[in-house]
């Protein structure tokens, strides 16, 4: 569609993927989330054309692209080569974590299989933020392994107080708790961005208005 010059990455309409992708990626359409509650998939993504693009492309200070993409078998295989597609809203997660590595200064590592992982990958189970671009895992920070209650809460309050409409995992072992990462998002956030052209309006159908 366009190349968006400040990262040097093409912009692409999930519609006009081929059938494999859009199968994979799923442009456009709803997953539900745990709670039954209906949630439209990124339809935009940035093309990343090959490996050493993706670490090539600083995000934000201190965050490359590639840092977000790395997944194992578990994910399709269509996705596993490249060019990947990475939804356009990435940028505002990492410009999130921007903000969070300001505050704890130092660096923060994101798990394999803790950023943007698609609508086809093993552990997608329901609707997760992660397969809009709008999740990170992070397992350590600086020297510090988050795998203790003590620690994933003390780096977890750092999230809050700089962030405060930033979502974060509480702590256990149960479903929707982490106990060996921290999980932040920012939601359900879909962007378009301005370079992405012709984009009809549409009305929200039942199976959403519900």
């Amino acid at each position: 569609m366009t190349d968006v010059q400040r990262i040097g990455l093409k912009l692409v309409d999930g519609l006009d993927l081929g059938e494999p992708l859009r199968a994979a990626l799923r442009p456009g359409e709803i997953l539900v989330d745990e709670g039954g509650q209906a949630r439209r998939l990124p339809r935009f993504f940035y093309e990343v054309g090959s490996r050493e693009k993706a670490h090539e492309v600083e995000i934000a200070p201190g965050f490359h692209l590639i840092e977000l993409l790395r997944t194992d078998v578990r994910e399709a295989a269509v996705l596993c080569g490249y060019p990947r597609y990475v939804p356009c809203a990435i940028t505002a997660l990492v410009a999130h974590l921007a903000v969070f590595r300001e505050r704890a200064d130092t660096y923060v590592s994101i798990a394999a299989n803790g950023g943007y992982r698609s609508p086809a990958h093993g552990l997608t189970r329901a609707a997760s933020p992660h397969c809009w671009g709008t999740a990170a895992n992070i397992f350590r920070v600086g020297d510090d392994r988050l795998d203790t209650q003590e620690t994933i809460e003390r780096y977890a309050d750092i999230v809050r107080e700089a962030l405060p409409a930033v979502w974060v995992r509480p702590y256990g072992h149960a479903p929707s708790f982490a106990d060996d990462h921290l999980h932040i998002d920012i939601g359900y956030t879909v962007t378009v961005p301005r370079e992405a052209e012709g984009v009809e309006p549409r009305e929200r159908s039942a199976e959403e208005t519900e």
